[in-house]
């Protein structure tokens, strides 16, 4: 959903480069000006290793992470986790919170069902019977969390949780804490799309990212922000979704309806500290829609910025984009 705006990144020659596979997807550190003495390959295993250590925690593809475990245990007593994803599930419950549900990580029956979680996409509408039965089993407000000792419990045994939405913007943050524990004061890290960059480029300015037009079939800059000690995220409905007759369904799903969203907006941009939160507010204010997800990011300060897609103008989609009241001082005044 964004990627480096490689003219403002400086000199490739001065700037160290680490890339490799994580969650289904790709990651992407960038530290310019290495000192000499760093140990690039040792870095590059430690990030290996934090990026395993978060997957093995909070896949669901993974069979033997914790959160797969937790999802196929059929007990609702209180099952011990590690203290990480305790407390990324109580941030995931207290965003649930703010939004009215429009942010739940138990919709994984829902997003499975429509063909976007671990199992086959079907790219087929589901039965409204089999959305029925999948809602029954959704509810934030079933799943419960503790910090000492750390464990996480449910209200009925097939509750099904699914970190998708928030665990990508985690693993920046921990890649991010990673690189700072080593000293290194300038970095830009990214996974999947979401990033976070502190300090400056080679160039000693601001990391410079674009956030792209809302189109499945090419990839063009629509906004220019500089992120100098941020994070940021964008969910959209153009990269992960199937079409029958004619009509788009969206990997995300309001668990209000067990549905893909259906109203205009086509992507959300969120500039925050950390990486995780910004993740897990695109997904949220995605959900809400233009209106009600507008006034929730301005009545929480939140940095954010939204693509509604208009009436198709000639060759080209016309689109309206609106930024919250903190979003331009947030993303630099870049154009």
């Amino acid at each position: 959903m964004l990627f480096l705006l490689l003219a403002g990144c400086g000199p490739r020659e001065q700037t160290l480069a680490l890339a490799g596979s994580t969650m289904g997807t790709t990651w992407s550190v960038q530290v310019p000006h290495p000192a000499a003495d760093l140990d690039q390959a040792k870095l590059y295993e430690d990030i290996s290793a934090v990026l395993e250590e978060v997957n093995g925690r909070m896949s669901t593809y993974q069979p033997s992470s914790e959160l797969s475990r937790f999802n196929t245990a059929t007990t609702t007593d209180w099952f011990p986790v590690s203290a990480e994803l305790e407390r990324l599930v109580a941030t995931a419950l207290a965003v649930s919170k703010a939004t009215g549900g429009a942010f739940d990580v138990t919709v994984g029956p829902l997003v499975n069902l429509w063909g976007f979680g671990p199992e086959v996409h079907p790219d087929e509408i589901p039965p409204q019977a089999d959305i029925d039965a999948a809602r029954a089993r959704v509810g934030w407000h079933r799943l419960h969390t503790r910090a000492a000792p750390p464990a996480l419990r449910k209200d009925r045994p097939d509750l099904y949780v699914d970190l998708s939405a928030i665990a990508k913007g985690h693993g920046v943050d921990r890649v991010a804490e990673l690189l700072e524990g080593k000293g290194l004061t300038d970095y830009l890290v990214e996974i999947g799309g979401e990033l976070r960059g502190r300090g400056v480029n080679a160039q000693g300015e601001p990391w410079r990212i674009a956030i792209e037009r809302p189109d499945p079939g090419r990839r063009a800059a629509l906004r220019v922000v500089a992120l100098t000690d941020q994070a940021m995220a964008t969910s959209g409905d153009y990269r992960n979704f199937f079409e029958v007759n004619g009509k788009r369904y969206s990997h995300t799903i309001d668990p209000a309806t067990g549905r893909p969203v259906v109203h205009d907006l086509a992507s959300v941009t969120v500039v925050a500290e950390r990486c995780g939160d910004a993740d897990a507010w695109a997904t949220s204010l995605l959900v809400l829609g233009p209106q009600k997800g507008m006034a929730l990011a301005n009545k929480r300060g939140l940095a954010t910025l939204f693509v509604e897609r208009l009436a198709p103008k000639g060759k080209e989609e016309e689109l309206r984009i609106t930024e919250s009241a903190a979003f331009a001082q947030a993303a630099g005044e870049q154009q």
